[in-house]
This record gives C-alpha cells, structure tokens and sequence, in this order.
C-alpha cells in the first residue's frame, strides 16, 4: 500500500505543490491578518491538495496517448501501465469529491465555486489541442490559488488576492513555455499546440521573458497600490536579481539545465512572495490596509 501511495504522489508530482502553495498561505496571511484558526488553515492545505491532485491526474488521465508517442514522457505512469486508467479516473473523482466537502466545511461561498472552479482546473489540459495560448491557461489555473485562499478565510472575493493571482499566473505562464520548449518536435509531430512549437525556442524564451518582467511589473504595482512596504520590496528585490541570472546572464543553454534552473526559480520566487507578504503582516501595520 504505501508503494502504491507513492506511485501516485509520482503520477501528480506532488513536488510542484510548492509552486502555488506559498502564494496561497501568502493571501491566507494577509487575509487573517496573521494566522488563521488551525482548522481553516488544514481546510486550505486540503483544498490546495485534492484540487492539484485531481488537474494532474486529468492532465496525466487525458494526454496518456500523447505522452505515450513523446520519448521524454514515454515511461510515465499510465503509459506504463503503472497506474490503469480506470484508477486514474477513480482517483481524479475521489479528489474532485473531497476538494467539494472541503470547502463546504470552509464557507457557503467556497461551496458554491468549488465544483465550476474544479471543472475548470481540469480543462485546462485540453487547450494545447487547439490553442498555444495553453500556457497561460496553465497559468490562470494556478493563479486562482491566492483568491481560493483568501475565500476560504474571509468567505467572499475582494481585489487583493487577483492581484497576487496575476502575479502568479504571469510567472508561471513564463515558466511553462520554457518547460514546454522540450518538447517541441513531439508537440509538431502530434498536432499540439504550444509557443515554441509555434515561435521556436528563441523567441519563446524571449515571450517567457515578457511574461516575467510583465510579472515583475505588476507586483511592483501591487507593493504601491496596497502599500506593502520595504518586506514586499526586498523580495522583489531578490526576485529581480533571480530572473536576470535566469535570462540574462546563465552560461548554459541546455534545455535541461534551463528547466532545472526555473524550477529551482519556481519555488525561489514563490517562497519570496510568502516571506515578503508574511514578514509585512506579522511586523507591518494592517490597520490601513484595504484589500
């Protein structure tokens, strides 16, 4: 059994939770004010879970048949055989059914968007049939997180966490068009749609650029809308200087070595926003804040 657990921890990579996760504790922080109650805060981490667990799987569930003819996805799990498909759905329904209980032990509101916003994480596997612009639905998905969060808190939306929503998407828009770069000849030869099966690699690395500095931007804007203060700009301080190392100036252009770099960039800037947005809640002045 804890074999077989493992294997679907493999089959969703539960290793890139730690992409959204931060930007959502981030909102949850801000939400609170500080700390929520312990069981709101297990309520998120659950929500967070189940709803990656069941997009992934349906990702995984949905492209078997792709990712079976692409060499670097050829021995993932259900091509394989690891993990049947009928389990695979299986476990998508029994995630999408927990992430609904979940949030309807959260709030009335959490409740009543759990189901569209669960559908809608699944669909976005199947854009890259007919659209590049995939990558930034990939990105709007794991942007809705921050605004899940903030939900789950405070039981209605407000700006604030669209706000750092946008900020995510944007960065993660970036990263997946980098990621999506190793796989040109295969998206090609399957019909799949995506920038650098589109653009090719050199101006796909150039439009993840525009994504980043559009990110950046943005969360420059949203450290002086909201008043976020020197935590805010410290981190993105750092990030500024993490995204010209990845773009400007990283000796290598190994595909692979460029995705192993943004993935540790992935979870470098994500970690950035939560400890700047958290060192401003836990020693900054909340009580001029408006979301």
């Amino acid at each position: 059994m804890p074999s077989k657990i493992a294997e679907y921890g493999k089959l969703v990579r539960l290793s890139h939770t730690l992409f959204a996760l931060p930007f959502a504790l981030a909102s949850m922080f801000v939400a609170s004010g500080g700390l929520p109650d312990i069981e709101i805060f297990l309520l998120i981490l659950a929500c967070m879970f189940t709803a990656r667990n069941g997009a992934m799987a349906f990702n995984r569930l949905v492209d078997a048949k792709f990712d079976a003819l692409n060499p670097r996805t050829a021995a993932r799990h259900i091509p394989v055989g690891k993990i049947s498909k009928r389990n695979a759905l299986l476990f998508i329904i029994a995630n999408g059914l927990a992430f609904v209980f979940f949030a309807w032990l959260l709030n009335p509101f959490a409740f009543y968007c759990s189901l569209p916003l669960f559908l809608f994480l699944l669909s976005y596997s199947l854009w890259k049939r007919f659209s590049c612009l995939s990558h930034f639905m990939l990105g709007i998905a794991i942007g809705l997180s921050p605004l899940g969060a903030w939900i789950a808190v405070e039981g209605h939306p407000t700006l604030f966490p669209v706000a750092l929503g946008i900020i995510l998407a944007l960065w993660m828009a970036g990263f997946d068009i980098i990621y999506a770069s190793q796989d040109i000849e295969a998206d090609k030869k399957l019909g799949l749609h995506s920038i650098p099966a589109k653009f090719g690699v050199q101006k796909s690395m150039f439009i993840a650029l525009l994504c980043h500095i559009a990110m950046l931007g943005f969360a420059i804007f949203t450290g002086f809308w909201w008043d976020l203060g020197l935590p805010w700009q410290a981190a993105l301080s750092v990030i500024a200087l993490v995204l010209l190392y990845i773009h400007l100036f990283r000796k290598s252009n190994d595909l692979d070595a460029v995705n192993r770099d943004f993935f540790l960039a992935n979870i470098a800037v994500s970690f950035l926003v939560m400890l700047g947005l958290g060192a401003w809640v836990f020693i900054g002045d909340l009580n001029a804040f408006v979301p």
